[in-house]
């Protein structure tokens, strides 16, 4: 069968880009045609992935279009002749950017509104978390499925070492890391409350590290930036060190005594399965799909209150015993994302179109 993916943006290191690029290299080593088409396509990808306006594109058997942001692929999807496929990798809803961006808050509007519209007009609809297909299922799409993303773990693990990083934040701190764009839902508001009753209540020998985009909601960023002010953060003890390549990707998370998410919307979150794969405990809210995501693993906490949040944050960094039992717990969890359970996934999305 001929098989194509539809990304409207191929960036490498990001999460959909990641998993259609496992989802191809599998089907093409089961025989299959696949290829993945994008609006727009990094420098380095180009040749990797192929563009969207190539005829090709619409030649396919079957047809996935990755769904996260609102784009001419969705009307195009939906007038193709043969199996049409949405996976469905979730959109924030616009409420958390009214505050801070109207043109993300309408993008996040738009983008809801345009996969209602799908509805009806595919022949299968997929999330990659449970959470995401009865998010389908509510909107009225009659076939659903999950088919988990693809987790390329071995940029982490296999990445090489940076010496002259690891050596700069193994300085007698406890690094308490958190890794994803900045923006509204994420909740770095949140995160510096924390550190900052961490800091008052627990213990003063720590930094806060966030890795991630700091310019996807400046507003929002601002709004961070202006309480690490109000709380009188230290500059050293609070920091966001931006987008990273693998290795120092790596390193952060090598480095870190705890990761940390208090995100209040997720539709998957590869960050806590890096983390796992890092051996480093993991305190999380559990809003959205970040419970289902830890399948019992780490420790996920409601309702979100922040002092108690600094308590077990305390503990996970202090504790031996309780780290060692955390970080067991996420060893037995990260047996869900082996490669051959990618495998099996891509092998039932195969046999189900087929039909």
């Amino acid at each position: 069968m001929v098989i194509n993916q539809w990304v409207p943006a191929a960036h490498r290191g990001d999460a959909v880009g990641d998993s259609a690029r496992a989802v191809r290299d599998l089907l093409r080593a089961r025989g299959h045609t696949a290829d993945i088409f994008a609006l727009t396509i990094d420098e380095d990808l180009v040749g990797d992935i192929l563009r969207f306006e190539a005829p090709e594109s619409r030649e396919g058997d079957v047809t996935i279009l990755h769904f996260a942001i609102p784009s001419p692929m969705s009307e195009a999807l939906a007038t193709l002749s043969h199996c049409r496929v949405l996976q469905y990798h979730n959109i924030t809803p616009a409420h958390f950017f009214a505050p801070y961006d109207a043109a993300m808050f309408r993008m996040a509007t738009n983008g809801r509104r345009e996969l209602a519209a799908l509805a009806g007009r595919v022949d299968l609809a997929l999330g990659d978390s449970e959470y995401n297909r009865h998010e389908l299922e509510v909107l009225g799409f009659e076939q659903t499925g999950v088919l988990p993303i693809a987790v390329d773990l071995a940029r982490i693990t296999r990445a090489p070492s940076c010496p002259a990083l690891s050596a700069t934040l193994e300085d007698g701190l406890m690094n308490i890391l958190f890794v994803g764009r900045i923006a509204p839902n994420k909740r770095l508001d949140d995160h510096v409350t924390l550190a900052e009753l961490y800091k008052r209540y627990v213990d003063t020998e720590c930094r806060f590290v966030c890795v991630g985009r700091t310019d996807a909601v400046p507003g929002y960023y601002a709004a961070v930036r202006s309480l690490l002010l109000e709380y009188r953060m230290p500059p050293d003890r609070f920091l966001f060190v931006g987008q990273v390549p693998d290795n120092e990707l790596a390193t952060y998370y090598r480095t870190a005594q705890v990761y940390v998410s208090l995100s209040e919307h997720e539709g998957f979150c590869v960050p806590l399965v890096e983390a796992m794969a890092s051996d480093v405990p993991i305190l999380a809210y559990g809003a959205g799909a970040v419970s289902e995501t830890l399948g019992g693993a780490g420790i996920c906490f409601t309702p979100k209150d922040l002092e108690h949040a600094a308590e077990l944050l305390g503990l996970l960094v202090y504790d031996d015993a309780l780290r060692s039992r955390v970080i067991e717990g996420q060893r037995r969890r990260l047996d869900h994302f082996r490669p051959e359970v990618s495998e099996r996934a891509v092998d039932g999305l195969v046999a189900r179109v087929r039909r």
